[in-house]
């Protein structure tokens, strides 16, 4: 060691040796307090060592000092180790440190319901430079070495990393092969079924939401979303409470049946309801419409989104003019079988 006015001796007992080892040493800072630099698994290096101190006799025990950093072997039991500090006023410390129990596994997280189909967002300052940006992402795939990309990684990273600028496409894929296809249209001109691209109005610019007629249901709509979405299945949960005081059927029920959805007093308050959750999916992500406009039941929904409507007043609206509709085209059916029979028996 250096002369007696260096900085204060530190020494460490290894139990696992029954050895005394001089290992370190502790610089005083001017408001007293020391430091000292440890790793995981390791003695560290004695500091600033000039020359062992004289008034200690290495040729008798086990002590020596650590010149460099050394291994702090496993045993069989928690490793402990003494570690005492010799200050020069004569004030000493001893302190028994224990190996830290390893951490137990964390529970694994719940997972979130894996993405069926994920949107690819890009943007740039004009239609060439969006085309550029749609070679880029599809050379970067290229380059994984068949690795399958994290198509909704991917999808996340375009769609919060990156600037919005005015050009702009969306390529909506289930999987890493559509979304190829659709990026090699974008980047070509190409039309393609999942692509769409335009410019954006900037911060004036306005949505409208419109809301179709009947016609655009199908077997199964809106499952996988209640699924994925917890604010889509909240407010169709709230649609099937409102609904329930008019109809004898459940909303999530008739989802997948068929033969519910092939009659007119089902299958416009099914509709209406998927299109006001839709809306409130929408406004969950900051898109707010401006103006609604819609036809049919699309209508009652489009005056239900803007408040013109109450949610319960909405889906008393369209569940009994559903069934006026199913009445009325009973009654209609019924006379033109009556003026066929009347035609046939005047004949």
């Amino acid at each position: 060691m250096s002369s007696s006015t260096e900085p204060a001796d530190q020494s460490t007992w290894d139990e696992g040796a029954s050895t005394w080892r001089l290992c370190g040493r502790v610089p005083c800072s001017q408001d007293g307090h020391g430091h000292l630099e440890t790793a995981r698994d390791t003695l560290p290096q004695s500091l600033h060592v000039d020359a062992p101190s004289s008034h200690v006799d290495w040729s008798a025990g086990s002590v020596e000092l650590l010149t460099e950093n050394t291994a702090w072997p496993e045993a069989e039991r928690p490793r402990r180790a003494g570690v005492s500090s010799f200050g020069i006023s004569g004030t000493n410390a001893h302190v028994i440190l224990e190996q830290a129990p390893e951490p137990e596994p964390a529970d694994a997280a719940p997972s979130e319901p894996a993405a069926t189909v994920v949107p690819w967002v890009l943007s740039a300052k004009s239609d060439e430079a969006l085309r550029a940006q749609a070679e880029r992402l599809l050379a970067h795939l290229a380059e994984q070495d068949g690795t399958e990309a994290a198509t909704a990684d991917v999808g996340l990273s375009l769609a919060t990393s990156r600037a919005a600028l005015e050009h702009r496409a969306a390529v909506v894929g289930g999987d890493l092969e559509s979304l190829r296809e659709g990026l090699h249209a974008l980047a070509t001109g190409a039309v393609a079924t999942n692509v769409v691209s335009g410019v954006s109005l900037g911060e004036g610019g306005k949505a409208a939401f419109v809301f179709p007629g009947q016609g655009s249901q199908w077997v199964g709509m809106a499952r996988e979303l209640i699924e994925s979405s917890p604010v889509f299945a909240e407010r169709m949960r709230e649609c099937d409470a409102a609904l329930s005081a008019f109809v004898d059927w459940s909303l999530f029920d008739v989802l997948g049946d068929e033969s519910a959805l092939e009659r007119v007093d089902v299958v416009q308050p099914v509709l209406f309801a998927v299109m006001v959750s839709l809306a409130e999916l929408w406004r969950s992500f900051g898109v707010k419409p401006a103006a609604v406009v819609g036809h049919s039941q699309g209508e009652i929904a489009a005056a239900c989104v803007a408040g013109a409507l109450s949610l319960e007043d909405a889906a008393r609206v369209v569940a009994l003019r559903s069934k006026a509709i199913l009445a009325l085209s009973v009654w209609v059916a019924w006379c033109r079988c009556r003026c066929r029979w009347s035609r046939c028996g005047s004949g």
